[in-house]
């Protein structure tokens, strides 16, 4: 007689429903706010995560012109862009670019938490970052975060 055999269970894209999270970055550390995001925008929190499908979560981020960093980092992190041109390299801190564009910052430390490829990419769209209290995603009725 023989054993019964149990197939392996295989995650399919039909089997993902994603879920809406709110989280709000008011005082919060830059770095450990972007750890916390990051499981959740690949699917890692879920128990039928498989890594060669995008498995995660909506993440929507308020009050990200709020967020906390510890020591001298907001004049000694530097941010680095390139045009392509000879000399086209730019540079900005992490106090001009919460400034500008209060949005990428998180959306920056997130990014670099994320698998690189169009499956990372896939993933960092997931995440809305807003600067202010309010999010134009209240009918998808997300849920508070809590981190």
């Amino acid at each position: 007689m023989r054993a019964q055999i149990q197939k392996t269970y295989a995650t399919t894209p039909d089997d993902i429903k994603p879920s809406w999270y709110v989280v709000d970055a008011q005082g919060l550390t830059l770095g450990r706010l972007a750890s916390k995001i990051a499981p959740v925008l690949t699917g890692k929190n879920k128990p039928h995560f498989a890594n060669n499908l995008d498995c995660g979560d909506y993440v929507v981020v308020i009050n990200c012109d709020k967020i906390h960093v510890t020591g001298r980092r907001m004049d000694q992190k530097k941010y680095y862009s390139y045009s392509g041109y000879p000399g086209g390299l730019s540079e900005t801190n992490l106090r001009e670019l919460l400034d500008r564009h209060p949005d990428r910052a998180i959306k920056f430390a997130v990014k670099g938490m994320l698998p690189k490829g169009p499956l990372g990419r896939k993933m960092l769209k997931k995440l809305k970052v807003y600067a202010g209290a309010e999010h134009p995603h209240e009918a998808q009725k997300p849920e508070v975060l809590e981190i």
